[in-house]
């Protein structure tokens, strides 16, 4: 499509997919969306992005990243159908991390059928230099209808200028005021009179944070106490979706993909307390575990979708970190798939202080059932996660939680369990 262009899109649901071209020295770059009424959001929670990633009315979601040959893409899922009355138009964004937008070759944004997979409308965005953000695309509504329109709009102040011009509060880091010089001595004065009492001003909402922590093989790990998380709940997430054709070792069996309702992946978490005793936390055997009691970790749930917005969540409690001396978040493939190589999935950390730890899995290119996630090791004065995403294969007769005590030699006895 070129700039300025519109189309006529289907009221389904949409896959909305930022691309590029990763490469050394590439930036990274993150999709967003903002929801808007007479041009402007009606509050901060009309903005969609990694930190915020699901929509209140579960139009908009932000599913994150995948690379796929050095192709990135990192995905919104609109629903067009279950966007609020009120709304008029939904601004599609791009954000550039660690630089500008002409270091990005081959940026586009390409509008699919989430259902069918065909494509619905594409823009690619070129002759980029200096901007750090752009409005790549929007759907709006005409006469009943929704249309997408090509915008490659840019903005060289970033994520917080884009967001500020739709009226977001984006917080800013604090700095130390200077200090005030001395007061020279008043003369005595009568007190002023008695003012009457005002009503407190009404509480306001917490400005939108854009700070995050992204993983990588070249920088693997982060303190979560310098990043403030050291206390409340943090929640691990696991959000996955299926490739439409294996690849890697699967491809050359040329099997057919596991859709969402035959997969099932399980969230896990091996732990070791400060007092020796060690365990699991996971849905088979109903082992959901605790927030409130050791081991100070629950699993919310069984997703055997990996489709519904909140995907699986294990939830850790960090008020008594202290009792930790490591924790391995875990994934197993419990039906519905050989192996890894057929999926694409998401792991975000977010504690309840701190900016939120995401990071994405490698393509596997081994038959596994089993992949460590992330490592979280008590240092004794800091609390450090780890990005594993190794994938493991189980030996014939062996499960896949007793593969991962191996590896990371845990020391625990295994018994059979089911859900």
């Amino acid at each position: 499509m070129p700039k300025g262009s519109n189309v006529p899109v289907p009221t389904t649901e949409l896959r909305v997919e930022l691309g590029w071209r990763s490469g050394p020295g590439v930036p990274d770059a993150d999709a967003s969306a903002l929801l808007l009424v007479g041009g402007k959001v009606r509050s901060d929670a009309d903005f969609v992005f990694y930190n915020q990633p699901v929509h209140a009315s579960g139009a908009v979601r932000h599913e994150g990243k995948r690379d796929a040959g050095g192709r990135v893409t990192d995905t919104l899922l609109v629903d067009l159908a279950r966007v609020e009355p009120a709304i008029e138009t939904v601004i599609l964004a791009a954000s550039a991390d660690g630089g500008s937008f002409g270091q990005v070759p081959d940026l586009a944004i390409e509008v699919r059928d989430a259902a069918q997979g065909t494509s619905v409308a594409r823009f690619d965005s070129t002759g980029a230099t200096v901007e750090t953000a752009f409005v790549l695309g929007e759907f709006y509504r005409r006469q009943g209808a929704w249309k997408f329109r090509a915008v490659g709009q840019g903005y060289s102040s970033g994520l917080e200028g884009l967001a500020t011009d739709y009226g977001i509060t984006v917080d800013e880091p604090q700095q130390a005021a200077p200090a005030a010089p001395p007061a020279a001595p008043a003369a005595m004065m009568p007190p002023p009179p008695a003012m009457p009492p005002t009503a407190p001003p009404p509480p306001q909402a917490p400005p939108v944070s854009l700070s995050k922590v992204t993983l990588t093989k070249a920088a693997p790990a982060v303190s979560l106490t310098k990043q403030g998380g050291t206390s409340g709940a943090m929640r691990v997430n696991l959000n996955w979706e299926v490739r439409k054709q294996f690849s890697g070792w699967a491809s050359k069996l040329g099997r057919p993909v596991a859709m969402h309702n035959d997969l099932d992946l399980d969230l896990c978490a091996l732990y070791e307390l400060a007092d020796g005793s060690k365990g699991v936390v996971q849905a088979l055997g109903n082992a959901y575990g605790s927030l409130h009691q050791p081991p100070y970790i629950h699993l919310d749930g069984d997703d055997r979708t990996g489709a519904v917005a909140s995907g699986e969540n294990l939830t850790v409690s960090l008020d008594h970190q202290r009792a930790f001396r490591r924790i391995l978040v875990f994934v197993t493939i419990y039906e519905g798939a050989r192996s890894f190589a057929d999926l694409h999935a998401t792991v975000t950390l977010t504690p309840q202080f701190g900016a939120p730890i995401d990071f994405s899995l490698d393509e596997c290119t081994v038959p596994s059932t089993v992949c460590a996630l992330a490592l979280i090791t008590n240092t004794g004065s800091d609390l450090v996660v780890q990005r594993e995403a190794r994938y493991l294969v189980p030996e014939r007769g062996v499960s896949p939680q007793r593969t991962v005590d191996y590896a990371y030699g845990w020391g625990m006895n295994w018994t059979p369990g089911r859900k």
